[in-house]
Order: structure tokens, then sequence, then C-alpha cells
């Protein structure tokens, strides 16, 4: 058999098998990862600034990670929740260490979707409420519960009826004013809204919402699951306006690429819980919590908080220098390495350029946002190589009109 004969092979597999739900832009067969880059089977390298869908902070394969992962699988992978177990305590414990002093108890789940959907139930059992508020270009997930909040038409229509959720205009905090009654067990958002768009909180709505919530009895749950762990240049996107939310939900940069996912939550949550309220399976294994703990590690001893601010302010200022005469562009904005360019046309084609012809993955933010998520590990000379790919597609572009 031919290589192109066992490539063919390998997209007829996975589209026969796993294909249904996925859109893939480019047929290439990615084999190896190693820092911020990717290999397909033919050799070629892309630069990676998706991250993985946002997840690989410390970039592919960093050696603390790898070793850490492979030294637990051959000591203890799994450990049912009603036994204690050493790596799950420590990890715990090095978890709340970096969490914010009123989010002292912790619930370990397998991804965002899942600490979405137990954050919901946690909301709803502290205040004894149903309804829920979320806003417009929301993403929460695709769970039933998830999706209920998610704001995007054709992922929830198919599935009605979901969960009682009024969506609002994101940053206008008269429409929240109006809405937030009684009935109300919590108000659900992102700091910066990363699938609808990168879009940014603005620090005054935000506080207004927390104060709303406190007045009137609701929970302000904060879904960390992308901007948590340094995307922003923080270790938490709320920390940027001094929030103090009722519950956190995180996942992806938790593991740094190894699937977890947490809820962090008050003495006032963790007063309502008892026995079998809630649980998971393979939630809090050691393997997982292993690379929990690595990550977080990693993150405080290489100083990656810090240097995703600094980066993040250097990709933003190169982006906005080499596109600013471009009319397709419409905005580039972003929050420590969490950036976006906003263009007047869809993103699709310039993805898909990208990747093909200069090696560089990004990924959709809605319709026509091209989103960088790159590993907090990226340099200097990286950010250049994808700034000037992103600048090259566009110019092109532009030179064929």
């Amino acid at each position: 058999m031919t290589y192109a004969q066992t490539l063919n092979l390998l997209f007829q597999l996975e589209e026969s098998i796993l294909g249904g739900t996925t859109t893939r832009r480019n047929e290439a067969v990615i084999v190896r990862g190693e820092g911020c880059w990717l290999y397909d089977a033919d050799g070629r390298r892309y630069l990676d600034l998706g991250s993985a869908q946002g997840v690989t902070l410390l970039g592919h394969c960093h050696p603390s990670l790898s070793r850490a992962i492979a030294e637990q699988a051959q000591t203890l992978i799994s450990c049912p929740n009603f036994l204690y177990n050493d790596v799950r305590a420590r990890f715990a414990a090095r978890l709340v260490e970096v969490l914010p002093p009123h989010l002292k108890h912790v619930f370990l789940a397998n991804s965002g979707a899942e600490a979405i959907d137990g954050a919901i139930k946690f909301a709803r059992l502290t205040t004894g409420r149903t309804r829920l508020i979320a806003f417009r270009s929301a993403f929460h997930g695709r769970t039933v519960g998830a999706l209920s909040l998610t704001w995007e038409k054709k992922y929830r229509e198919p599935f009605l009826p979901l969960l009682d959720t009024v969506h609002l205009p994101y940053n206008n905090l008269a429409k929240v004013d109006e809405a937030l009654d009684e009935s109300v067990a919590a108000v659900f958002v992102e700091v910066v809204q990363g699938e609808g768009g990168v879009n940014i909180g603005d620090g005054d709505f935000l506080r207004g919402v927390e104060q709303l919530c406190r007045e009137r009895g609701a929970l302000l749950v904060i879904d960390e699951i992308q901007t948590g762990f340094g995307r922003t240049g923080r270790w938490f996107g709320f920390e940027h306006h001094d929030l103090q939310p009722d519950i956190i939900c995180l996942a992806k940069g938790l593991g740094a690429g190894f699937p977890m996912g947490a809820i962090a939550y008050t003495e006032r949550v963790q007063e309502k819980l008892y026995v079998g309220a809630h649980g998971s399976t393979f939630g809090g294994n050691p393997l997982a919590c292993a690379a929990g703990l690595a990550a977080i590690q990693t993150y405080q001893n290489e100083g990656l908080i810090e240097r995703s601010a600094r980066l993040g302010d250097y990709f933003l200022c190169r982006l906005r220098e080499e596109l600013a005469d471009l009319a397709l562009v419409r905005d580039v904005r972003g929050l420590g390495l969490m950036l976006a360019v906003e263009l007047r046309q869809k993103a699709g084609p310039y993805l898909k350029a990208l990747m093909e012809t200069h090696g560089v993955i990004a990924l959709p933010a809605g319709p026509n946002v091209i989103r960088f998520l790159p590993p907090l590990i990226i340099t200097e000379e990286e950010i250049e190589i994808g700034v000037q790919a992103t600048a090259a597609v566009l110019r092109q572009e532009t030179s064929a009109e």
C-alpha cells in the first residue's frame, strides 16, 4: 500500500466511524507534537496557535507533564472517590492554593461541560430556584445542561426544550437588572466570551452583575474553562476585575491537555451539599490528578502566568501593526494569550489557507473571527511566524480583489 493510499484509508476510517459531528478543514494526519508544533504523517510541521482547542497551555508533550503521567500510569490509574488517594489529596491542596481564599471547596470532574452541569445542580440546590441567566454569544458546552446556557441556535434548537434559561445581551447591565428576579438561581458568565468571538467583558458590567446577584440571592457562576490558568495573563480571568464568584468552572488548562474538569465553590454552596448530591466515576482519578498537579507546578515554576500577560501584549501589538491598513479587518482584540482578528467576511477560507499554505493552525470564533489561543510557552519568534502568516493570507485576498 502506498503512502497516499494509507492516508486515504485513515481518512475513511475516521469519517466512516467517527464522522458526522465534526468539520475537518484539512486532511493532514497528525502523529506527533512537541512544544508549539504538530507534525503530520508526511513529516510536515504546523505551528499550533490553537493549543488543541485551547487545552495544551504547556505545549505538546511538555517533559514535566509527560513524565508525571507516565510515572502515575505505572503506579495507579483509577481509585474510586470513596477511598482516599495521595495524589488526589496533593492536587486538591495545590489547586486550592492558586484559587482565591473564598473558593476553598472543589468537586473534580472530567470535562468543562460536566463542570457546567454540576454548577447548575449546585446553584439550584443552594438557592432552591430553577431559572438561569446566560448571555448572547455565550458558549458553555453541548451536554443538555450546558447547552441550555449556550447561545448559538444551531446547537440548541434541535434539542429543545432545554432548561429554563434567559439569554441577555452581553455587557448590558440594565438587561440583567430587569431579568434577575427571585426565580433566578444563577447568572452564568464568561469574563471573555471565547467561542462567541473573544468578546471581552466590561469591568463595570461584570462587577454590576456580581452586585445584583448579591442583592437578589442568585449565585454568580463564572465559566473559566477557556480563560483559566493564565490564558488571559492572570491565573483566572475574573481576577482582572476583583470579582468574588460563588462558583467557577474549570477544565482545559487544568490538566494542560489531559482530560479533567473541576467546580470550585464557596462555603455557602458547600453547606447545601449532601452525600449523593453529585458524583463522578472517573472524576479525580489519580492519573488526571497527577497531570493537574504537574501542570500547576509548571505554571508556577516557569512563571507562565506572567509570561502570558507579557507575550499577549506583544502578540496583540504585532497583529495590530501588521493588519492596521487592511479594510478586510474589522477589529483586533485580546486579553493575554487569547486574541482575535475579526474580519468583514467569513473566516473559514482564511483559516484553511493559514494551515494549508503556511502551516499555521488557528481557530474560528463565530463565523468571521480568527482566534489565537497559543500555548503559554510560545516564543516571540513563533508569534512572529503566526503574525506574518496571518498578514500574508489576508493581504493575498486583498490583492486578489
